[in-house]
């Protein structure tokens, strides 16, 4: 049984405690709507991005909210079985808690044995039904000679989703999911695309060309023209070096 120090002890605690809570629940308290939040005159702004942090930061408030709530009916469900002379016994066997575990949790009513929500959830989030698992990490897969080489980055990720629109592109499309969808080979970022390359000491080997590239080429030549456009009439000399 609990000593009289014991429980003044605990109920300062509990005290403590409740005053901490109360104040963050005060705190976190959301009233306005996200748009009188942040003072804007519309939540849809150019890019979904521009109110990511106000959302963020709202998100996290109504979740300590929450919490603090919930912790808040805790403190006083122990405090109310200070006052019935109840508190220091498992509400469920009846049988003493040991004052180190209400010394680690004050508000709890329960023993170990009998404690709420002890098993872990199984049920896994809806979205994995639909979600298609990452490749392997190449990093870690490196140590067993796997290799990955992700030509374009950012293609690879944005064909998940953007704020990017069919009609932000040049041509036809039927829907999103062929927005970024673009067979690139050897190492090219774009198709029509060509860079210089250096050897290990960082000496110029030369240029480097898509294959889609070398046919683009190929086609102008064939049809005698400097571009899709023909003769570039104003193409007078380099326009790097200066040269006719």
């Amino acid at each position: 049984m609990l000593s009289n120090q014991q429980k003044n002890i605990i109920k300062q605690e509990l005290m403590e405690m409740k005053t901490q809570y109360a104040k963050t629940e005060r705190e976190t308290d959301i009233r306005n709507s996200e748009r009188d939040a942040v003072g804007e005159l519309s939540t849809y702004d150019n890019h979904p991005g521009d109110l990511g942090t106000e959302l963020f930061e709202r998100q996290k408030d109504m979740a300590l909210n929450v919490h603090a709530g919930d912790e808040i009916s805790k403190v006083d469900n122990a405090l109310q079985a200070l006052s019935n002379g109840t508190y220091g016994y498992c509400e469920v066997c009846e049988r003493e808690i040991p004052f180190e575990r209400l010394e680690a949790l004050p508000y709890t009513t329960y023993c170990i044995e009998h404690s709420p929500d002890q098993d872990i959830p199984k049920d896994r989030p809806s979205e994995e039904d639909i979600l298609i698992m990452a490749n392997p990490n190449s990093f870690a897969d490196r140590r067993n000679g796997a290799r990955r080489d992700g030509e374009d980055s950012f293609q690879e990720i944005a064909k998940s989703g953007t704020s990017e629109t069919p009609s932000d592109f040049v041509g036809d499309h039927d829907d999103y999911n062929s927005l970024y969808y673009n067979e690139i080979s050897d190492g090219q970022a774009e198709e029509v695309e060509e860079f210089i390359s250096t050897d290990i000491t960082g000496e110029t080997r030369g240029y480097v060309r898509s294959d889609f590239t070398e046919e683009y080429e190929e086609r102008l030549d064939n049809e005698g023209i400097e571009s899709p456009l023909g003769d570039i009439p104003y193409h007078r000399k380099d326009s790097y070096t200066g040269d006719k």
